[in-house]
């Protein structure tokens, strides 16, 4: 079990968590202590992403025991897609009439390990963003081995969108310019950018300015160095943050600020007295 809060060089500064599966059965031992350290290590927020019809309850369990820190959205996660998502969907369209959901989120096409259901996972993630416009919620947006499929989803309705992240982002730069072609959308950067062989900081250099980029976790996946292999948790993102600050050649406590005001922004969120 983690203990202990990550230790940087840097004095400890305010994040948003923009992607994190705290409510999965992954913290089910030891959740309150999560949360507890996430407080600890500076987080100002933790959006809580959902998946499925299954995790729908849980995530709102945790948004109720943490009303001041998570915030949940409202999604069907490519991956996830049962025989027939049209009740599941509705049941979605529903809730986010509420008005209770921070963006419709965890949505997109997953196209990596199964082709065979593209046209479907197409269909479903077309409604997700008339959602977003609909409702005036940004997109939490899933990419894999799909960058031009979401890029062509996208592009009919870019002027009418709030906004959205691209989530775990670890593609190219001309894959990036095109993404951030659409205004009020940012890059989802987590563990990944500390990995030893990864790409990713030469192409945030090249491409990607730091007001364009948020930090994530997707916790419990994908944890940074020094802590790759083990259960990912929000109290990492001063990993990801010291290593932009690497990318970047600033301060720790300046991609903290940056990274926090675009979250903020994109999820409409007054900053804290």
């Amino acid at each position: 079990i983690i203990s202990a809060i990550p230790q940087t060089k840097y004095k400890q500064a305010m994040f948003i968590d923009t992607h994190a599966h705290l409510y999965g059965e992954e913290f089910d031992a030891d959740r309150d202590d999560v949360i507890r350290r996430a407080r600890a290590a500076g987080a100002e927020q933790i959006v809580l992403p959902n998946v499925d019809e299954a995790s729908i309850e849980p995530m709102l369990r945790l948004c109720d025991a943490y009303p001041d820190l998570c915030l949940p959205t409202m999604g069907l996660q490519p991956e996830e897609l049962p025989a027939d998502p049209r009740p599941l969907l509705d049941k979605m369209e529903q809730l986010l009439a509420t008005g209770r959901y921070a963006a419709v989120g965890e949505v997109g096409v997953d196209l990596y390990w199964d082709a065979g259901r593209r046209e479907e996972q197409l269909a479903v993630f077309d409604r997700e963003i008339r959602w977003a416009v609909r409702f005036d919620l940004p997109l939490l947006i899933h990419a894999r081995a799909a960058h031009r499929e979401i890029v062509d989803a996208l592009t009919p309705y870019a002027k009418s969108l709030c906004g959205g992240i691209f989530h775990c982002f670890a593609g190219t730069a001309d894959e990036a310019c095109e993404l951030l072609g659409f205004s009020r959308f940012y890059l989802g950067i987590g563990g990944i950018v500390t990995f030893k062989k990864s790409t990713l900081p030469d192409v945030l250099r090249a491409a990607v300015p730091l007001d364009r980029i948020v930090v994530e976790t997707d916790a419990p996946y994908m944890a940074p160095v020094p802590q790759r292999g083990k259960r990912n948790e929000s109290a990492f993102i001063p990993h990801i943050i010291a290593k932009l600050a690497e990318v970047y050649e600033t301060t720790p406590e300046r991609v903290a600020a940056i990274t926090t005001a675009n979250a903020r922004r994109l999820f409409r969120l007054a900053s804290p007295a």
